[in-house]
């Protein structure tokens, strides 16, 4: 464990000195603070609106935002390692594959856990500071579930990275395939749930659709926030989610599944790559 840690903490000052706990964090709070301030403005009023709104939007939005941030924190992790010299002296060392791929892989998920909680954490404190109306332990719940699965999130595609930078033999064709699975969880998924739901116009069962949302860590992430507040109007595919009753638990634990399967396939795939 010594290893790991001694690892992880190389990783975290890293992020330290390459300003991207800094910049992440900065990210974060200037993009809840100005979504909850600025949410109404399109019905001609600015203030803080409401903490169902706010967090309703603020998933939506964000779920673009951490899958990007992760992959581009650790698309390089390894492959970067051995484009630098580095990786061969690093397996010099008193540590195995595993240790240090988990090492790093901690390190990366540090920085994000860090920065995901001091910067909507924050957010979250001036909220309830300057509403109006400030129920502080519905804002300490809600935005908790949402800190909690955003860090999870962030996390399954450090993993996913990991995988990339495992299997990738330059950093630029990494840097490209981050991009594409990028693309592929956050837009392609769910336009081709919709190209379902369009081509069988609508005739698709509705309790067995929304397990298909399980199948994306985007939308279960969407949906661990959505369903917090299961009186707010949700349209498009959260809505037909709606129609079964996933429990908070539930949705993150199968986040948790969406961590662990991509940490081993990441694992076993460095064991496997020639230094």
């Amino acid at each position: 464990m010594n290893a790991i840690f001694t690892v992880a903490g190389k990783e975290f000052r890293d992020g330290l000195r390459n300003r991207w706990i800094g910049a992440i964090t900065i990210i974060f709070a200037i993009l809840a603070i100005g979504l909850a301030y600025f949410g109404a403005a399109a019905a001609g009023r600015v203030g803080f609106t409401s903490l169902s709104t706010t967090i309703v939007s603020l998933a939506s939005l964000a779920v673009f935002i951490i899958p990007l941030i992760a992959l581009m924190l650790a698309y390089d992790g390894v492959v970067g390692e051995d484009e630098n010299g580095t990786l061969l002296l690093l397996m010099t060392y008193p540590l195995s594959r595993w240790q240090l791929l988990l090492g790093k892989m901690v390190g990366h998920g540090a920085i994000m856990a860090f920065s995901t909680v001091v910067g909507f954490g924050s957010s979250a404190l001036i909220m309830g500071i300057f509403s109006a109306s400030t129920d502080w332990g519905e804002l300490s719940a809600a935005f908790g579930i949402f800190i909690v699965s955003a860090v999870l999130l962030g996390w399954v595609f450090i993993a996913f990275a990991y995988i990339i930078s495992s299997t990738a033999a330059e950093k630029s064709k990494a840097a490209g395939m981050a991009l594409i699975v990028w693309f592929l969880f956050v837009l392609v998924f769910d336009l081709g749930l919709l190209g379902l739901l369009v081509g069988t116009q609508g005739d698709v069962d509705t309790q067995v659709f929304p397990y298909l949302l399980l199948l994306n860590p985007t939308d279960i992430f969407r949906l661990v926030n959505i369903s917090y507040f299961a009186s707010e109007q949700i349209t498009g595919l959260m809505a037909i989610a709606k129609h079964v009753q996933f429990s908070t638990s539930t949705l993150l634990l199968s986040l948790l599944a969406w961590l662990v399967a991509p940490m081993a396939i990441s694992m076993m795939i460095f064991n496997r790559r020639s230094l």
